[in-house]
């Protein structure tokens, strides 16, 4: 998918083949890293965290790549030697690509504070990944394109001091349309976003059972519904109490007058212990098998001296949703936090980092909400995993802010020389193409989770590539550049840019901005 998109973009037969072999590369060097660390340093590694980094690797990496190709190609047709134009292309870019992989490194980080062990491990695996594919897009692919030359580009190969065609491009012509009515573009977009927020109301992020896991009939299903058929629907995994033997009795006597049990067996001693299970009335992965265990291990707590713990399937069950819950509560605000202060660190500035993270997360609602009128209406998924809007958040708050970063860089890098208005027009029609390149790239990338037969990662990728094409085709392009032209210089606010005026920003850019590449229209 990754080479298909690349091929579209670069109109070029040799150049995507650069970029896809220095992620391949960069993918196998993380895994082997993380070998290393599962193996010695007891890192917790699993089939959800290998496939989320060739993703990230893959999607990411491609990312960084696309920026570095798009500013080597602006300079090649500034300096006649190729080494130089790749020091300035390294020297222009490379902050803007480090710190959009430190901000997703440093966001993906957060996830290790999680309670649930596969999304904490999920954080250094993440972060690994997009530390050692920023490496390799920063060393290996600019070594290999100057050992290459200009002749990677054909047919289209930037000449010594030819034009810059992107100038008069389709994003440079759409700042113009933006900045004759700014405030009206941006408040426009913020409610078309708002109004797509609302399907959140259908969002229901509170597990899944084992029968709606799959995209497709499974067999274990299939066997499921037979034994339910013939036997009690908890038959096949009861609840099971420990307790200390000497009040066996009492707990038994609790424990089967709680409503949701059928029967408890004859209990098995051991050690000073006892076990007692219990038959569910319900279906072990259901809402009420769940309900049911809350109930039990009230009843059970209650006894005294018996110091009871309730396990099995439905019970664990019960504490994923309770991780995965508390996990959402910690990280989602800790990410956000995160994102401000590299954002403030970043720009210099107070107001522009604020107003970005507003943006993100209006971009995410209206991700969340539009997907879960999808899932119900569209696909007929009843609900979501409890750790679906986590990671959907992460990935896309994360993820996202490189664009952010690749377009406000760029705009600040203007804005000293031509104030922020006319900075905003030339930001845009220089970086419009790369980031509607790299979001296609990483889009795509998610979008092949849904080729899995879960529902948990289907919807995962589905959110995030509808997100990601939804932050890169309206949210940076459109509503940010808006806001830029409205708010003006104030966006850098308490930074010296403050202080230099704007230039009349209702026209297209006359000066070259970029070659970064465009889709076809």
């Amino acid at each position: 998918m990754v080479a298909v998109i690349l091929l579209i973009t670069y109109r070029s037969p040799i150049l995507w083949l650069f970029p896809i072999l220095t992620a391949g590369f960069a993918l196998t060097s993380a895994q082997a890293v993380i070998y290393l660390l599962a193996k010695n340093g007891g890192l917790v590694v699993n089939g959800q965290s290998a496939g989320i980094l060739t993703v990230l690797v893959f999607g990411a990496g491609t990312d960084y790549a696309l920026l570095l190709v798009a500013r080597y190609r602006e300079e090649l047709r500034r300096h006649e030697d190729r080494h130089e134009a790749m020091m300035f292309a390294l020297h222009r870019s490379g902050p803007a690509i480090i710190a959009s992989a430190a901000t997703v490194a440093i966001g993906m980080s957060c996830l290790t504070l999680a309670d649930l062990n596969s999304t904490s491990g999920l954080g250094p695996v993440a972060a690994l990944g997009i530390v050692v594919g920023l490496a390799a897009m920063v060393t290996l692919l600019p070594a290999l394109l100057v050992i290459c030359g200009r002749w990677l580009f054909w047919p289209v190969k930037p000449r010594f001091g030819t034009a810059e065609p992107t100038a008069t491009g389709f994003w440079a012509r759409l700042g113009g349309r933006i900045a004759k009515r700014p405030r009206i573009v941006w408040i426009g977009t913020a409610v078309a976003l708002g109004v797509m927020a609302i399907g959140l109301v259908q969002l229901k992020a509170d597990g899944l059972s084992t029968a709606d896991s799959f995209t497709t009939k499974q067999p274990s299903v299939t066997g499921e519904e037979a034994l339910a058929r013939h036997f009690p629907a908890g038959g096949g995994q009861p609840v099971t109490v420990i307790a200390k033997a000497d009040q066996a009795d009492q707990v038994r006597s609790v424990f089967a007058g709680v409503k949701g049990i059928s029967a408890v067996a004859d209990p098995v001693a051991k050690n000073g212990l006892v076990q007692l299970d219990g038959t569910l009335t319900d279906a072990p992965d259901s809402k009420a098998a769940q309900a049911t265990v809350d109930r039990v291990r009230a009843a059970v707590h209650a006894v005294p001296g018996a110091d009871a713990k309730v396990g099995g399937a439905s019970a664990m069950l019960v504490d994923i949703n309770v991780a995965n819950r508390h996990d959402n509560r910690l990280i989602i605000p800790l990410v956000l936090l995160v994102v401000l202060v590299i954002l403030g660190l970043l720009l210099r500035a107070i107001v522009a980092p604020v107003i970005l993270i507003g943006t993100v997360v209006l971009s995410f609602a209206a991700a969340l909400g539009v997907s879960a009128l999808v899932f119900r209406h569209v696909f007929g998924w009843p609900g979501e995993d409890t750790s679906f809007p986590l990671f959907v958040f992460v990935f896309l708050v994360a993820l996202g802010i490189d664009y952010n970063i690749f377009l406000m860089t760029r705009v600040r890098e203007e804005a000293a020389t031509h104030g922020t208005r006319r900075g905003a027009l030339i930001g845009l029609g220089a970086t419009g193409g790369v980031i509607t390149s790299a979001g296609i790239v990483l889009a795509g990338t998610f979008a092949a989770l849904a080729s899995l037969p879960l529902v948990a990662f289907a919807e995962i990728g589905f959110a995030v590539a509808f997100g990601v094409l939804l932050d890169t085709l309206i949210v940076r392009s459109v509503l940010v550049t808006a806001l830029n032209l409205d708010i003006g210089r104030w966006m850098w606010w308490p930074s010296k840019l403050t202080h230099v005026p704007d230039e009349v920003g209702d026209r297209e850019p006359e000066t070259p901005v970029s070659s970064e590449p465009e889709l076809t229209h």
